[in-house]
């Protein structure tokens, strides 16, 4: 029997073994699953024919509101489940009132029961600690140090028993002592920069280039991206993953990729238009610096095509978002992910904009207290840790990440179930301890973004003098309010001290600088310079 549900985005759904029906403003999507017979009361040479369709090419069918079967418009390309589920992913639905037509909607897993996620954490989380305990000797001997074996897991609650790995750790087995399958499994590596040691080289499989492929095209389909879009990919490629994972998500999704990568600005707005580009993707801070040209340029913002921004790689504030959105007439998501992890793809934010949904079909997130590294409760803040599910080459278990977040276990307006992460708001090494205090560069971000007068470019500089920490925050004045009279100017930087004061426990002196006078990153903004000698 067919039985009626919720659907992405609050949409009504029909859901059977062998078909996911998902009716939303008036059209309904078919995807057909190739599992045992029948279930919807279709005839029986219809039957086969789907079957048979279905099974040998990669069309998907489109119903009207008259329950007519037609030919889906577009070309669906199907994605293989480990669990082996093999679905042809589309659906037409609204969230925030925007209407979506996606190719990567995953109803089956984004919107599964808990108790359906955890069954299948469980497995996965068994079968990834019975491999590295057997692949990988780090992993082994610090289980034995722990005197724990694979036979011990046997639920979601055992995983805190595990131990973490750390960037030390690594760093401590480089170049391929965490690799859990043979180098010649390996078909790709990237690695970190390496500016503070050895860097951190990460192995991924076929199949993991392909799980990575899936997650962020399932990133872009969660921002309305589809086949018909333009993605202008600013990201950096080469051994970091930003560029290369958004480069073969975007192209899993059907979609047209510019892989520009960063920097030469006044190219990158030529190609905005020219391609017309709908989705731009970079870091948030670049995306400023681009939105900040494109005005100085005189370029008027309706003969872009640009409705969509994925920015991440580093903690930005929801101030910086709605100027984003105001200055570049998008829609700003945030997304989330690390090398150490996978890449790009690890989360995303929906339509709604209440934080990022946690893939959890692939991973399991923690958080932890930093200094005692005990397992927080949902809501609280702390340190965001996990571990991998489905990767081959380079699994981890437990990774401490230093990015401060929280999780919130709370089904989200748009129907998915998987946990939601709040926004980065700053990370355990980036943390600045000034006069006792715990300071993010985040914090002092969105105190700025209050002010009219001030443009979201800074910089801390952090200095000792007379066995005292001083703090000096230097911020742009905003064009428009540029002023040369000294008394306007010291109002406006009395008003910026009380308000740090107020937000962050400590004076801090205000140095107000020209407009478009601190340097510029295309890639990773640099906030912080910090002087003390310790």
């Amino acid at each position: 029997m067919l039985k009626r549900s919720v659907g992405a985005a609050g949409c009504p759904a029909v859901t059977g073994e062998r078909y996911r029906i998902m009716s939303c403003t008036g059209k309904v999507a078919l995807a057909i699953r190739v599992v045992p017979r029948k279930i919807l009361s279709v005839p029986w040479w219809m039957e086969i024919f789907l079957f048979t369709v279905t099974s040998f090419s990669r069309t998907c069918f489109e119903l009207g509101p008259s329950g007519q079967l037609g030919w889906y418009r577009g070309i669906v390309s199907p994605s293989l489940h480990r669990d082996g589920d093999f679905l042809f992913k589309v659906s037409v639905h609204t969230i925030m009132g925007v209407e979506y037509m996606t190719s990567y909607w995953d109803a089956h897993h984004e919107t599964m029961s808990r108790d359906q996620l955890a069954e299948i954490q469980t497995k996965r989380l068994k079968t990834l600690v019975e491999r590295v305990y057997t692949s990988v000797p780090f992993y082994r001997q610090a289980f034995q140090e722990k005197g724990i074996t694979p036979g011990d897991i046997k639920s979601l609650e055992d995983l805190k028993s595990l131990p973490f790995t750390t960037k030390k750790d690594l760093r401590d087995t480089y170049p391929f002592g965490l690799f859990a399958v043979p180098r010649s499994e390996i078909v790709r590596m990237h690695a970190s920069s390496g500016t503070t040691g050895k860097p951190i080289v990460v192995g991924y499989t076929k199949k993991d280039l392909d799980t990575w492929s899936d997650l962020v095209a399932r990133c872009f389909s969660m921002a309305g991206g589809t086949k018909e879009d333009v993605v202008q990919n600013a990201y950096g490629y080469g051994l970091f993953t930003g560029g290369l994972g958004i480069h073969y998500g975007a192209e899993r999704l059907g979609a047209t990729i510019v892989p520009i990568s960063g920097g030469n600005t006044a190219r990158q707005i030529m190609l905005m238009q020219d391609f017309q580009t709908s989705i731009l993707t970079c870091t948030p801070s670049y995306a400023l610096y681009l939105a900040d040209e494109i005005h100085a340029a005189g370029v008027d913002l309706g003969t872009l095509h640009l409705k969509v921004g994925i920015f991440g790689a580093e903690p930005w504030s929801n101030n910086m978002r709605r100027q984003l959105e105001e200055k570049l007439g998008i829609r700003a998501h945030d997304i989330y992910g690390l090398s150490e992890v996978l890449g790009p793809g690890v989360a995303m934010e929906c339509p709604c904009q209440n934080g990022l949904h946690v893939f959890e079909d692939h991973f399991i997130p923690e958080i932890i207290d930093p200094v005692t590294e005990q397992p927080l409760p949902y809501g609280e803040k702390g340190e965001l840790v996990f571990t991998t599910l489905t990767k081959e080459g380079f699994p981890v278990i437990r990774y401490r990440t230093k990015d401060i977040s929280t999780l919130y276990p709370e089904v989200c307006e748009c129907g998915r179930t998987h946990l939601r992460m709040e926004r980065i708001t700053g990370r355990t090494d980036d943390m600045l301890i000034i006069r006792g205090v715990n300071v993010f560069p985040s914090q002092i971000e969105s105190v700025l973004l209050e002010f009219g007068e001030t443009e979201p470019h800074y910089l801390l500089v952090v200095d000792r003098k007379a066995s005292l920490d001083d703090l000096e925050i230097q911020v742009e004045l905003s064009a428009n309010m540029f002023s040369d009279k000294i008394a306007g100017l010291e109002v406006l930087e009395r008003r910026l001290r009380e308000r740090i004061l107020s937000v962050l426990g400590i004076s801090a002196k205000i140095k107000l600088v020209e407009p478009k006078s601190l340097p510029r990153s295309e890639g990773k903004a640099k906030r912080v310079i910090d002087r003390r000698e310790l």
